[in-house]
């Protein structure tokens, strides 16, 4: 809740000018009003204002004074009381696949195309703040790695721990991995749902074929976004294992199917992505963030409490305390 001083009608403070043009006339005319008198000596007088004579410019002190505060009553101050509340009102559930096979590896990304897809991804789920998000992984064969959930921190972690897992088979399947996230959102009650499918290859293992988890896709009315990572031409990519256990790279061609992600995007109503970079991988996250946004109602509330009251009463007051010195202490002075 914010709390501002506001005058309605501020318009009035330009009735403020004829202050000064009050204040030159009402000296000018006391200068007028005094009388003088020519003595060859002032000797024989003695001089000796009494204090009613030196306080009779009180009542058009006064005066001034409650003309001010009667300006700003008129100009109407006022407190204003704004507190706002949001409500959601279109969720959005989204299941994030994503290929885990060793060519994710691949350094045609900084620091490799893995590791910026979890910065990036990062990023989004971050602020998707109203809704669920769930994570599926995929290489020769998929699972869920974290069911649908609007905890952002368990999505988060386990998305920081994904790496190329040895005991899945090898390959990139990815009908199974379309397949895996159709199933975590078929139940989903959400109005909206939304799966982002990245890889960096074409489907070669697992026994779901991509075309027939789209058209199960769009079944349950579920969007489908695909995102093909990968750099055109050739790639450092992980070729075999060392003797360490780990990738023994080599330049080999980047071959992503384009025409199959372009497809299943087609059929459930998405759109197909080519990410060649990281600055492309995230400027496509960016505009599936704006593609997909949760409807949310806001609702604001404003009391005002006004506060002429209090300035218009003391003008008041300070009139009819300078009328009644004008008509008692000062009437023979003004």
């Amino acid at each position: 809740m914010t709390t501002k001083y506001i005058f309605e009608n501020p318009a009035f403070f330009w009735l403020l000018v004829l202050l000064p043009l009050a204040i030159g006339w009402f000296v000018w005319k006391r200068n007028q009003q005094q009388a003088s008198l020519k003595l060859s000596s002032s000797d024989g007088f003695k001089l000796d204002t009494d204090w009613v004579s030196k306080l009779h410019p009180l009542v058009f002190i006064l005066k001034a004074i409650a003309f001010v505060l009667l300006v700003i009553a008129i100009a109407r101050p006022r407190t204003v009381d704004e507190s706002t509340q949001t409500k959601t009102t279109k969720g959005i559930d989204i299941a994030l696949a994503i290929d885990i096979s060793p060519s994710m590896y691949a350094k045609d990304l900084r620091p490799n195309r893995l590791e910026a897809l979890k910065k990036v991804a990062a990023d989004f789920i971050r602020g998707r703040v109203t809704d669920r998000i769930g994570l599926v992984v995929y290489s020769g064969e998929s699972y869920t790695k974290t069911p649908i959930t609007s905890d952002r921190s368990i999505v988060l972690s386990a998305l920081s721990t994904l790496k190329y897992d040895t005991n899945l088979e090898n390959g990139t399947a990815i009908g199974m991995g379309l397949a895996t996230a159709v199933n975590r959102l078929k139940d989903s009650k959400a109005k909206s749902r939304v799966i982002i499918l990245l890889t960096d290859g074409s489907n070669n293992a697992g026994f779901i074929d991509p075309k027939i988890a789209s058209e199960l896709a769009l079944e349950y009315a579920i969007k489908v976004y695909t995102i093909g990572l990968g750099t055109n031409g050739n790639a450092l990519s992980p070729v075999a294992l060392d003797g360490n256990g780990g990738f023994k790279y080599s330049n080999v061609p980047v071959e992503i199917d384009e025409a199959l992600l372009k497809q299943i995007a087609k059929t459930t109503g998405g759109l197909y992505f080519r990410a060649t970079n990281n600055r492309s991988l995230k400027a496509i996250y960016k505009e599936i963030d704006k593609l997909e946004k949760t409807d949310v109602e806001e609702l604001k509330f404003t009391h005002y409490e006004e506060k002429y009251r209090i300035f218009a009463l003391i003008a008041f007051a300070l009139y009819a305390l300078a009328y009644l010195l004008k008509q008692t202490l000062f009437k023979s002075f003004i």
